[in-house]
């Protein structure tokens, strides 16, 4: 099989931190230049409307926020089965729209042999556009993380 994966930032961008995996991927894409079997989508809030763009793709590299309890900004990295755990401790209805889109891909056998999230502990989920001060300092280790992934997949951003 041939390799094709995705990066997938996930987030309402309306609610401060909750949007930190569209924003990580806005700057992953600003600051890098990736090959061809790379692509990066904002998947906002979609939930199941994202299924068609698991067809095909072998490596699925998620950014998000996620609670797990740890101080705000805290970098996580969660890999298969470990995902759908932590989001039972849900922030916001995507969270329950990924656990279904990761579901239903595995039912449909969709889903992709390898699944990562890197995401971050979030300060605040209120209405604003900015990221918190705690979250704002840590999105490019975030990115570097994303990036430091991709290149464990052997992928060399550009």
């Amino acid at each position: 099989m041939e390799r094709r994966i995705l990066v997938l930032g996930l987030g309402n961008i309306l609610l401060q931190d909750e949007g930190l995996g569209v924003r990580a991927v806005e700057r992953l894409t600003a600051r890098y230049e990736l090959p061809p079997e790379v692509q990066v989508m904002d998947g906002g809030v979609k939930g199941l409307d994202l299924l068609p763009y698991l067809e095909g793709v072998s490596h699925l590299l998620i950014t998000d926020a996620v609670q797990t309890g740890q101080p705000a900004g805290s970098l996580v990295r969660l890999e298969g089965e470990a995902i759908p755990a932590a989001l039972s401790l849900k922030m916001s209805m995507h969270q329950v729209g990924l656990q279904e889109l990761l579901a239903l891909a595995s039912f449909q056998g969709t889903l992709p042999e390898r699944v990562v999230l890197w995401g971050l502990e979030p300060a605040t989920l209120d209405w604003g556009l900015e990221l918190s001060a705690p979250v704002a300092a840590q999105i490019d280790a975030l990115v570097d993380a994303a990036v430091g992934e991709l290149r464990a997949w052997g992928v060399t951003p550009g």
